[in-house]
């Protein structure tokens, strides 16, 4: 970072005598010499409170012997127009007449002081005391504190309300208030201490040939040092330089960290260093020099020429205020530079933060890559705002013409080979997408709002169309269309198109899905042709979901889902690529589009039948709508579709579905009876997996219609599913009569009457059905005679189940009136029955032939479920030549129950009656209450002795009231009772 950023000019020379101080005031120089004298010089005019940078100050004014001893400091307030200076003590001049204001004789023989212009506070240093005075009113010093200190202060400076110290070889920092001292550092072992105050109220300390930084406590500032090349004997704060007095030459550094080195100026003896505002002084032994700074605009210059960018904008941030359109001009174009040098020594990401801080548009940055495909706009181009910059640039300084050759460098691009475009680094990209992440969102929502816009103003103008109608006619003068510019829009378009490209280039396929599932302005020709280009098929998906192409989405998808399949793919590949899919991609289409959703989902019906008809049932997709379609295009999947809805549905098909299912069903078991028939292997116990799917549906489901599979049943064949139908219907003697006698399975009718009685316990009509299994067993041609006398039509019109409700009379025996006086007691599972309860509850034309009777059968029945059955009943239907011995396992458990009954009674009825004797025995012992009255007896109520009148008691016995009294309190609170019913 070598550059001139100081002239050296020597301003006064050939001074009598050695100088021992100097400083400056409204534009001239004070001169201290050996000789005790002060010179005042001043420029050549005109001077206008400038310095002139050709110099020498000729002598204005001298002074003789203005003080005893030549001073060893001196300082000029140019807020107070007063000249401090410290010979045998401290004086104050008044300036520029320099009449002698003040003396401080309390600082006689001191060897430094400090002054605080701001707050009129000086400090003095004397022998072993520290001395702090205040300036009252302009004209006196009023001492204010005086510390003691442990040695001879040599150095030191204000720092807020505290003063830093340098005694002995140490720092110390001192607080002017309270007194309270405090050590910091050492300042090394070759230099004396140095103290610097900063104009940020920080401390510059030095130790030997560094310099480190401090807060005004003494805490080190984080990355705050300077190192010198030397020991410097002195230093000066000049933002945004230090300057340092070292013994060959003088040492300008950078404030900024690292503080690298900015110039040497070759000075030899240079006694002191002055800092004033405008510029530095350094005085030799007859002559002083001044370190002139050279303008702002020219160091950039010269900091930008020699690539040092960073110290470039440091320096922009010091050009005036007024100069602000100079400042972003010069800024803009420095960024701009140190962004192409960056970018082309391979930092990218420091390159796109400089392209960032120029403000430049998007497209300037994508020039630089050229192998990015991006859409047709009609933005200005970058080139002409770049151009505009540095025609401002230029108007303040002719170096900016160096910066024209960075700007030829936008069409660099176009001349390189479409290899070396190829071979564009994977950290340019990356460094891209951050740079595009990071201005999205503002141009994203510059578009929307544009576009919201645009909406809001069209919803105007159509109402006001509406409007007109009714408005009174006025001359036709046609208003113009105003256009509404689409900058933002195209903006939008570039940057998420040129984005996607270089997600995918960068093989962050995840990060482009993001992009385009939420809003985006990506141009579909050109992401499409990229993405199939380089195979990225999961980010074409997207983008064809995100601009509603579901149709091309899965047709793509298909012919993926196929291609895993072939042998040539990879496991990635088929992995990435199945059936589920589709299924997924179809999900959230299936309340918008269900037709689209059915076309689609053919290809995943026939591979993974159950995930499709989870999709089905979990959107809510019209049954109906897919039953019909799969009917038409697909037959063979429907009755899978039908059968798996019914069994993963929670709530069931509705009957027109199960009716669809069952015919199904039926139609393909009947075609399989009658293959089985032609070649004689037809059993009635022969089953299929469709059979039995038949016969699951039909016994779990009743949402079919009996009548019309009835008549497609063959006569001969299939009992069970036909005895499963009259058991929906309620004809349960038919359904039990072809399981004894069609199917020889009485297990599977006890089963039966099992089922029909838990499904009915609630209805006492219902169980008989064990008893009509008894009469098909004990009597069968009776059995047979009343099933085809009572016929009953099944209802068409109803296409679910009809329930039809009959009774068939049965005779009652003197066998049955013994059985049913030893039972004594009712069984509360059934209701008895009478003579009338016997009947059966359906009639219909299958019938047995009336074979002998199945008596072990029935014991059976009645030893098993004896607690179902009535006993006088079930014994009325037994032949006479029934031994008893064979009714022991029924009537044991049935006498026993009856029996526990009859106990079980009497216990409650004893504990009943004598719950009521224990009441009637308080309800005696509460009537013989005994309540004495005497002439001391008062009324409750009035409060007035009851003597000879009638009288209540309340039934705590205590609370005695006339019975005149006792009525009218009734008679009020039955008035309130009255009053509060009618507000209500």
């Amino acid at each position: 970072m070598v550059h001139s950023a100081y002239d050296a000019v020597e301003l006064v020379s050939g001074v009598p005598g050695r100088i021992e101080a100097v400083a400056s005031h409204a534009g001239k120089l004070l001169v201290a010499a050996s000789d005790c004298s002060l010179r005042i010089y001043s420029a050549p005019p005109p001077a206008d409170g400038e310095i002139r940078r050709d110099g020498p100050y000729a002598l204005e004014r001298q002074e003789q012997r203005l003080w005893r001893r030549a001073p060893s400091a001196m300082e000029a307030s140019a807020s107070r127009d007063l000249l401090l200076s410290l010979s045998e003590w401290v004086a104050l001049h008044r300036l520029p007449g320099l009449e002698t204001v003040a003396v401080v004789s309390k600082t006689k023989g001191a060897n430094v002081f400090a002054w605080d212009d701001r707050r009129g506070l000086l400090a003095a240093g004397r022998q072993k005391r520290l001395t702090v005075f205040r300036l009252d009113g302009g004209r006196e010093f009023v001492e204010v504190k005086e510390f003691s200190v442990p040695d001879i202060v040599k150095s030191m400076a204000w720092c807020g309300d505290n003063i830093c110290l340098g005694i002995r070889r140490d720092y110390m920092i001192i607080n002017s208030v309270t007194g309270a001292l405090s050590e910091v550092f050492s300042s090394g072992r070759i230099a004396p201490p140095l103290v610097v105050p900063l104009p940020t109220g920080e401390l510059l300390l030095g130790k030997d040939n560094i310099g480190v930084f401090v807060d005004q406590n003494g805490k080190l500032v984080q990355d705050g040092r300077i190192i010198w090349s030397d020991t410097p004997a002195s230093v000066v704060i000049h933002k945004p330089y230090a300057v340092a007095r070292l013994p060959r030459h003088v040492e300008i550094r950078s404030l900024r960290a690292p503080s690298a080195l900015v110039q040497t100026v070759v000075l030899r003896d240079v006694q002191k260093l002055v800092q004033t505002d405008n510029y530095i002084l350094a005085s030799l032994s007859n002559s002083v020099y001044g370190l002139l700074p050279v303008p702002i605009g020219a160091q950039i210059v010269q900091l930008t020429a020699s690539g040092e960018f960073e110290d470039a904008l440091a320096l922009c941030k010091l050009l005036p205020p007024e100069d602000s359109n100079l400042r972003a001009a010069k800024e803009s174009s420095i960024h701009m530079r140190y962004g192409h040098f960056l970018f082309d020594n391979g930092s990218y990401e420091e390159a796109m933060e400089q392209f960032s801080d120029a403000h430049v548009d998007i497209t300037y940055v994508l020039s630089l890559y050229p192998f990015l495909v991006l859409p047709q706009t009609h933005i200005i181009g970058e080139h002409d705002k770049l151009q505009d910059l540095q025609e401002l640039a230029r108007a303040s300084s002719d170096a900016t013409d160096e910066m024209e050759a960075y700007s030829l460098q936008l069409h660099d691009s176009d001349d390189k080979s479409p290899l070396e475009n190829k071979k564009m680094s994977h950290n340019a990209l990356i460094a891209l997408v951050k740079y595009l992440q990071k201005k999205r969102n503002g141009i994203i929502d510059r578009a929307t709002s544009e576009v919201t816009e645009e909406v809001v103003s069209g919803a105007v103008h159509h109402s006001l169309n509406l409007s007109e109608p009714y408005k009174a006619k006025k001359p036709n003068k046609k208003r113009p269309q105003t256009h509404r510019s689409s900058v933002a829009r195209e903006m939008a378009n570039v940057l998420d198109t040129s984005l996607l490209q270089a997600l995918i280039l960068t093989r962050q396929s995840p990060g482009a899905i993001e992009l385009l599932k939420g809003l985006n302005y990506c141009d579909l020709k050109i992401c499409e042709e990229f993405l199939k280009e380089k195979s990225d098929y999961m980010v074409l998906l997207e983008l064809y979901r995100s601009n509603d192409m579901h149709r091309e989405a899965l047709q793509l998808l298909n012919r993926l889902v196929e291609e895993s399949k072939s042998a040539m793919a990879n496991a990635d590949f088929s992995k990435k690529f199945n059936p589920q899919m589709i299924i997924e991609y179809l999900r959230p289409l299936c309340r918008s589009d269900p037709m689209l959703v059915l076309e689609s989902s053919l290809y995943v019906l026939e591979r993974n039948p159950s995930d499709t008809i989870e999709l089905f049932l979990s959107e809510n997709v019209p049954a109906d709508l897919v039953n019909s379609y799969l009917k038409q295009h697909a037959p063979n999947l429907q009755s899978t579709y039908l059968e798996l809805m019914l069994s993963m549905s929670e709530t069931g098909i509705n009957p027109n579905l199960q009716n669809e299912l069952v015919q199904l069903y039926l139609s393909e078991v009947l075609d399989w009876y009658k293959i089985l028939k032609d070649e004689g292997n037809w059993t009635d116990k022969t089953y299929s997996p469709t059979r039995n799917k038949l016969i699951s549906t039909l016994e779990s489901n009743s949402g079919y219609n009996t009548d019309t599979l009835l008549k497609r049943l063959p006569q001969d064949a299939l009992f069970e599913e036909r005895a499963i139908m009259y058991g929906k219907m309620n004809q349960h003697l038919r359904a039990l009569s072809l399981y004894v006698h069609k199917l020889h399975m009485p297990e599977r009718a006890v089963a039966y009457c099992d089922r029909v009685y838990e499904e009915g316990a609630q209805q006492p009509s219902k169980s008989n059905i064990y008893f009509n299994l008894l009469q098909i067993y004990l009597n069968p041609k009776k059995a047979e005679k009343e099933i085809e006398q009572k016929i009953i039509p099944v209802a068409s019109q109803y296409p679910g189940i009809q329930r039809v409700n009959s009774t068939t009379k049965l005779r009652g025996g003197r066998m049955g009136r013994k059985v049913v006086e030893i039972e004594g007691a009712e069984d509360t599972r059934f209701s008895p029955s009478g003579p009338e309860s016997g009947r059966s509850d359906g009639d219909g034309d299958d019938v047995s032939d009336g074979g002998p009777i199945m008596l072990n059968e029935a014991l059976d029945l009645l030893s098993q479920r004896w607690d179902r059955i009535n006993g006088a009943q079930a014994l009325r239907l037994l032949p006479r030549d029934t031994k008893l011995q064979d009714l022991v396992s029924f009537l044991e458990p049935l006498l026993r129950n009856s029996s526990e009954h009859r106990r079980n009674y009497m216990v409650i009825k004893n504990l009943i009656l004598r719950a009521n004797l224990q009441v009637k025995e308080d309800l005696y012992k509460r009537r013989q209450a005994v309540v004495k009255i005497d002439g001391d007896s008062m009324c409750s109520l009035c409060h007035k002795r009851i003597a000879n009148s009638a009288f209540a008691i309340y039934p705590n016995g205590q609370t005695l009231v006339h019975f005149v009294c006792f009525r009218e309190s009734q008679q009020i609170k039955a008035g309130r009772g009255a009053n509060s019913v009618k507000r209500r």
